[in-house]
């Protein structure tokens, strides 16, 4: 999801680009041009490459895109093919399409098409019989194949496979949904608990959300600019004011779901429509879902798109694989750093040569069975990869952080009696930054910033534990547990969970850059909430001022070792801008607040008998 149109196609076509070039790609390769018919009658633009060498029978590997098939034309080929080198020069049958409404696919483009559990008819489609109807196609048009479909793709292609594995074609074997979209409104991309992630909507849907009435070509490469050129993205969102003005500036009424999305402020049948999750049940193929610690875009979706198949289809060949990747990482980079965090190894190939690849060669080729584990999962901090039979890990014992008096974080829990709170003012006008220096949007080295920055600043609270004598591991979910009260009738609340290095942690060697990493506050994971959601994402409710209440909420998954001679950090703040939008601190929808809604106010977070706050965890047991 980036910044132009044509760049979300070349985003796309990146991903699976990976060192094979044209001249072995048409020196082994023929490829194919189809519109493939769908039951309702709609025709799919459809690339498919097969091998040269007919002296065996090849599996077809599948990826079904929002993004383009790009390039068009049975002379124009792609530079790569398959979700890694080896794919290509292993042999398989790739075919790329167009998903309905895009590019030179007929029908109508939606978002997140809604699944359709129960089906009347042949107008009745959704994802998952435009997967069902291209494989019966491809089985029986295509030559050369050994009966055998494997599917694979990233972001909202993942979205598509996992979509494509519900109530699967019986020659779909192996499938891999990787940081699939499952949720826009509770956890991927846009929303987070029902605050906006408001660069990275903005930036997506200024090139990727305007209509296409008719099948057409993709723009040429640079033709596409985007509404958002300045380099500092908090003064750029900061100006742009409240987002009721939004549509008429920016997007000229022509980003139908910018309208759709302003209609629908809560999570009502709109966006629940959009929830795959309950429809992943009675899964048959084999599933491996891929995602990235530090994906800034769909963990969310990896890690409950998992979730969801493990506990609604029993049965099925499950399997989660997570590494300490960016969105994508895993399949354009080397893994192995991020930011100014260093991995220890080249993550992203070791997936790729050692898990990804041998596990669709054994379920689409009948190769050795790799064994791979129920969760390949890399622990960060330690930077291990673990083989888990669980995840999250059967051993991991549940505790909780606590904030405590003057700035303590620890695992027992305060014993002073009374009402002991810490306060700050939160100021629309003057948001907390998410990053310590400029970016025109939402970058991807913010999932482990230093954040320093942050605790200079008097409307962010921070807390830290003594220096670790042992190694502590945190591992699986998180959640946000905090008694607080807001002077105003709204607010949101972002509780950050930090790795505080110690002074004398060594800097890299080489070190071209002049890096200093004694005292980085590594971010491990972040996430908001907006308030008035705390009971319920479909029914707001407003804050009573100065009244104390819960609010509750579920952290993305981690695992990480806090080394000894560190510390854990916790901080807590109302505001994350421009990477969330901003609570006016009022009652109101905000997307039709006028400025004079954005108040500021008071806020208070106890910490006291009877309302106790901190972060529950998972705490890994020592080996």
């Amino acid at each position: 999801m980036i910044t132009t149109r044509r760049l979300a196609v070349l985003w796309f076509f990146a991903l699976t680009c990976y060192g094979q070039g044209l001249e072995f790609i048409k020196s082994h390769y023929t490829k194919y041009e189809f519109q493939i018919p769908m039951r309702d009658g709609k025709r799919l633009f459809t690339s498919v490459y097969v091998p040269k060498d007919t002296h065996e029978k090849y599996p077809i590997m599948l990826s079904r895109t929002p993004y383009s098939v790009s390039p068009y034309g049975v002379e124009n080929y792609k530079t790569a093919l398959g979700p890694s080198e080896k794919f290509a020069r292993k042999l398989f049958i790739f075919v790329y399409q167009d998903v309905r409404g895009r590019y030179l696919s007929e029908g109508d483009f939606v978002n997140m098409t809604p699944h359709r559990a129960v089906k009347r008819g042949p107008q009745d489609t959704d994802e998952s019989t435009d997967t069902y109807d291209t494989i019966e196609w491809l089985t029986h048009h295509v030559p050369n194949h050994n009966g055998n479909v494997g599917m694979w793709g990233i972001s909202y292609p993942g979205f598509y496979t996992a979509a494509g594995i519900i109530d699967a074609h019986p020659a779909l074997k192996a499938a891999s949904p990787q940081a699939p979209i499952a949720d826009w409104f509770i956890g991927d991309d846009f929303h987070h608990n029902g605050t906006l992630y408001l660069p990275h909507m903005f930036r997506f849907f200024a090139s990727f959300g305007h209509p296409r009435p008719v099948p057409i070509l993709p723009p040429p490469a640079g033709s596409q600019g985007t509404a958002l050129t300045q380099q500092d993205g908090y003064s750029f969102f900061l100006g742009l004011g409240p987002l009721s003005g939004v549509n008429e500036k920016f997007f000229k009424n022509d980003v139908p779901f910018w309208t759709e999305m302003t209609q629908h402020p809560t999570y009502d049948e709109f966006w629940q429509a959009r929830d795959l999750r309950p429809h992943l049940k009675n899964i048959k193929p084999a599933v491996m879902t891929v995602g990235g610690w530090f994906d800034a875009e769909d963990l969310f979706g990896a890690l409950n798109t998992y979730k969801e198949i493990e506990k609604n289809s029993p049965g099925a060949n499950n399997m989660l694989v997570m590494g300490p990747w960016f969105h994508g990482g895993w399949a354009r980079s080397d893994g192995d750093s991020l930011g100014r965090v260093q991995f220890g190894s080249k993550t992203a190939v070791f997936y790729r040569d050692e898990i990804e690849f041998p596990f669709f060669n054994h379920w689409l080729k009948g190769k050795d069975d790799p064994k791979l584990p129920e969760a390949f999962v890399f622990e960060t901090g330690t930077n291990q990869w673990r083989k888990e039979d669980a995840w999250p890990p059967k051993d991991a014992e549940p505790k909780m952080l606590y904030l405590q008096a003057d700035g303590r974080l620890g695992f027992d829990a305060p014993k002073q009696a009374g009402a002991e709170f810490d306060e700050y003012v939160s100021d629309p006008a003057k948001p907390v930054p998410y990053i310590g220096g400029q970016g025109p949007g939402m970058t991807r080295e913010h999932m482990v910033e230093d954040q320093r920055f942050a605790a200079t600043r008097t409307d962010v609270l921070t807390y830290q534990t003594e220096l670790l004598e042992s190694d502590i591991t945190l591992a699986g979910p998180l959640t946000a547990s905090l008694f607080v009260s807001t002077s105003g009738t709204d607010s949101d609340w972002v509780v950050k969970l930090i790795d505080v290095y110690p002074e004398d942690y060594p800097d890299p060697d080489p070190n071209p850059a002049g890096v200093h990493m004694g005292g980085y506050q590594q971010l491990v994971r972040g996430e908001a909430m907006r308030g008035k959601f705390r009971n319920s994402f479909s029914k707001p409710e407003p804050f009573t001022p100065g009244k104390r209440e819960k609010v509750e909420w579920v952290m993305p998954d981690i695992d990480h070792a806090f080394r000894r001679g560190h510390r854990i950090m916790v901080q807590v703040q109302s505001s994350w801008f421009p990477l969330v939008d901003r609570n006016p601190q009022k009652f109101v929808d905000i997307y039709n607040a006028k400025l004079t809604d954005f108040v500021k106010a008071t806020e208070r977070v106890y910490r006291g008998a009877g309302a106790l706050s901190g972060v529950k965890v998972n705490v890994r047991a020592t080996n």
